[in-house]
């Protein structure tokens, strides 16, 4: 589950042969791993065309054709970029492969297969590429097959999203790990579904998958004694006159999230709303007003801040104050903005999404996109705050530099009021989490689930915010031990 840069894998790989475990040996274990994976995808009477090139990768697709070919299994080697000849691993591997008595095929555009391989290039690839491989991905696109990438579809750099021509994969059998360029826009659309293959290595990467079993592992447990004070009193600065409805789906979650108690700092005419359909609330009128005048509740222990806000000058004012307190912060909305954070002992979660990461960072929402891992994790560690970075693949970055992604979720969030209602969960989260960073990640793998849940049953269009916190009950009950 872990995600590795290219420089991460290439310190792994000098790592391992300095333990006694070469390329050579990596190379076949891939080999027969990729051998393993892809069986249990194709038929025996079925046509594999191997397109392997000079490197690793292409190493690779030579121990998986001997794999296939050793096993009775219609299988094309061909190197349409050139045989490898540096005397490296790779080359090591095509003479054992020629030695069992196969030989490999001229690549020829007339060329048919049921099932194309990438093995072309891999996680060294650079852009633009060469018109020799270009021209080989925009064959291989064109063909009726099903494509298949080792560990890093041609034409995509393992570590940014931007890129142009690539092989096109359905499937993508990543090695040791994933590479960020799976997770990032417009990327992570050319991988298709992605697969993990071990090769023998150790697995630790400061970046992995969030997972059900580490939702399940990190909630938190409470004993038949527990009581309000056990869940926790969280405080919702959100919502004004004109957008009430920001501060009621953020009650809502937070109260469906487990919160112990909540109160609500919001304008007379929200609060009135509110009042009739989340009865659990209680009110501090004026709560954006009272907290730039340092004025908030006692006791509670977490704060969520923005959904909702108009009044900039007193949102600045009354964060210069909250961000002096002794408790955890999660802000949203008109609450991001650029600004240096102090040193404090509490965690601060702020929750952008590209537009809003733009505003803070001035970085262009292309760029954000194409490295969302990356300028996330910095902004993470140098301002020593929680960034959860919302979109497709949500990134949560920490500030000791490590942090997962989420690949729960779909477009059915991309409504008005979904961050709203992240942010009532993430404030109950930390409420009754011992752990920051086990809240945000449960927070918002649970944020997505509800929307993997939701169109099981129903359209994706028809999702709404509130059909979030409506969901929570029964996706939390999968959750709890």
């Amino acid at each position: 589950m872990y995600i590795y840069s290219s420089d991460e894998i290439k310190k792994a790989d000098t790592l391992a042969e300095e333990r006694g475990m070469p390329v050579f040996t990596l190379m076949e274990n891939a080999g027969r791993s990729l051998f393993e994976a892809l069986t249990c995808k194709i038929k025996k009477e079925e046509t594999i065309l191997i397109l392997a090139g000079k490197g690793n990768n292409g190493g690779d697709g030579i121990v998986l054709a001997r794999y296939l070919k050793q096993n009775g299994y219609q299988a094309e080697l061909s190197f349409p970029l050139g045989i490898p000849n540096t005397g490296g691993p790779a080359e090591q591997h095509l003479r054992y492969f020629e030695e069992c008595g196969y030989l490999s095929v001229p690549f020829h555009k007339e060329t048919n297969g049921d099932v194309i391989v990438d093995a072309l290039i891999g996680a060294g690839a650079s852009l633009p590429l060469r018109n020799d491989a270009e021209e080989m991905v925009q064959w291989a696109n064109s063909q009726k097959a099903v494509r298949i990438a080792v560990d890093i579809p041609t034409g995509v750099e393992a570590d940014q999203g931007t890129c142009d021509k690539a092989f096109h994969a359905d499937y993508t059998f990543c090695l040791h790990g994933y590479k960020p360029s799976a997770f990032l826009i417009p990327s992570g659309r050319f991988y298709g579904k992605t697969e993990v293959l071990d090769i023998g290595m150790p697995q630790n990467g400061r970046f992995r998958l969030w997972t059900e079993d580490d939702v399940i592992e990190t909630m938190p447990k409470f004993s038949s004694s527990a009581h309000k004070g056990t869940f926790g009193t969280g405080y919702l600065i959100a919502g004004s006159d004109e957008m009430p409805g920001s501060v009621l789906m953020a009650a809502k979650a937070a109260l469906r999230s487990g919160v112990g108690k909540l109160i609500v700092g919001t304008s007379k005419y929200a609060a009135g709303i509110l009042a009739g359909q989340v009865p659990e609330t209680t009110f501090l009128f004026e709560g954006l007003q009272k907290a730039a005048n340092k004025e908030w509740p006692k006791k509670i222990a977490a704060v969520g801040m923005g959904p909702g806000l108009q009044n900039k000058s007193m949102i600045q004012e009354a964060l210069a104050h909250l961000l002096e307190s002794e408790f955890p912060l999660v802000l949203d909305a008109d609450a991001l903005d650029e600004r240096s954070y102090p040193k404090r002992e509490q965690p601060v979660i702020l929750t952008p999404h590209p537009g809003e990461f733009n505003r803070m960072t001035g970085f262009k929402v292309k760029d954000i996109q194409a490295n969302r891992i990356r300028y996330a994790s910095e902004y993470a560690m140098k301002h020593e705050v929680i960034v959860v970075l919302k979109g497709e693949h949500t990134v949560i970055a920490y500030p000791d530099g490590t942090g997962v992604v989420n690949k729960t979720g779909n477009s059915a969030l991309g409504k008005g009021g979904s961050g709203d209602t992240l942010t009532g969960m993430l404030t109950a989260f930390l409420c009754n989490h011992k752990n920051s960073m086990h809240a945000a990640a449960n927070a918002v793998f649970l944020h997505g689930f509800t929307s993997d849940e939701w169109v099981k049953e129903r359209g994706m269009r028809t999702m709404t915010a509130t059909d979030i916190s409506d969901l929570l009950p029964k996706v939390m009950k999968r959750f709890e031990k």
